[in-house]
């Protein structure tokens, strides 16, 4: 055989090859293929599509914990004042409560000494008698002399 006819063979060969090769190797190679990057490009999607929710979630919550804190900054300085006013509600009581007892102690004080000059004033008009008595060496009646002896308690 000549070379011409063995590359004429040869060309033919390879063109039944490419033919074969187009027909039923290439599509299924080349789908493959294709949904291969197609499911990439569906996973970058997806990947992009999660990072602009993960920064549209850290957004919100970045929001949602500013709100928390001025709420609680908020209820403490409620807090704060409510307690405040109540020791101030606490210490007028207490005052009042004080001066009450005070009060009380002082009105207590003045009937106790009320009390004990009334008790002085008899011992007083005790012994003004019995002092009496031994001037006069005499015993005075306490009833016949009761006008008088009233005269010398008030006086004292």
């Amino acid at each position: 055989m000549s070379i011409n006819a063995t590359l004429f063979v040869q060309a033919i060969v390879f063109l039944i090859l490419v033919w074969f090769t187009m027909s039923f190797v290439w599509p299924p190679i080349a789908k493959a293929l294709d949904e291969r990057a197609q499911k990439i490009a569906d996973g970058l999607a997806a990947a992009d599509k999660a990072k602009t929710e993960l920064r549209a979630a850290n957004q919100r919550v970045e929001q949602e914990l500013g709100q928390a804190r001025n709420e609680t900054a908020s209820r403490l300085a409620d807090a704060d004042r409510r307690a405040q006013a109540i020791i101030e509600e606490a210490k007028a009581r207490a005052t009042d409560e004080g001066n009450k007892i005070v009060a009380a102690a002082r009105a207590e004080a003045e009937q106790q000494a009320i009390a004990a000059r009334e008790a002085l004033r008899e011992q007083v008009a005790a012994l003004a008698v019995k002092g009496a008595e031994q001037i006069l060496r005499k015993e005075v009646n306490a009833g016949a002399h009761a006008d008088l002896l009233n005269r010398l308690k008030t006086e004292l």
